[in-house]
């Protein structure tokens, strides 16, 4: 199910299409596979990016730095909590919300993620 929304930036009004889940610009969403490394700014971890890598696998926590996966288009660059975990289609995913805008989005578990600290998820929302 999608809507449209109305966007005021710089005095000018454009239109996003949203679906659950993100933003959809210009009519698309497209992925975009970015590989990057980084250090996580929660704990200092350093992260080897895949292009597929969008937490850091030590404490699961990232940064909203997109408005479409991959495309860095948010101006928010605020830290992202992972405050629970859901499952879809038989995976579980990491539930996240930005604690400078309160945007949530999901992100798949990776196979090198903390084994711990998504079980800290799975019974805290903390």
């Amino acid at each position: 199910m999608s809507e449209n929304k109305k966007v005021v930036k710089n005095n000018q009004v454009n239109l996003l299409k949203t679906t659950k889940m993100f933003p959809v610009s210009n009519g698309t969403r497209k992925f975009q596979k970015k590989v990057e490394d980084f250090t996580c700014e929660k704990c200092n971890s350093f992260v080897k990016g895949n292009g597929y890598t969008n937490h850091c696998p030590k404490c699961l926590w990232c940064k909203h730095v997109d408005i479409n996966p991959g495309d860095r288009a948010s101006e928010c660059k605020g830290m992202m909590m992972p405050i629970g975990l859901e499952q879809k289609n038989g995976e579980f995913r990491i539930k996240h919300k930005c604690q400078k805008c309160g945007f949530e989005r999901v992100n798949k578990i990776q196979k090198d993620d903390d084994k711990e600290e998504i079980l800290k998820r799975s019974v805290s929302k903390n």
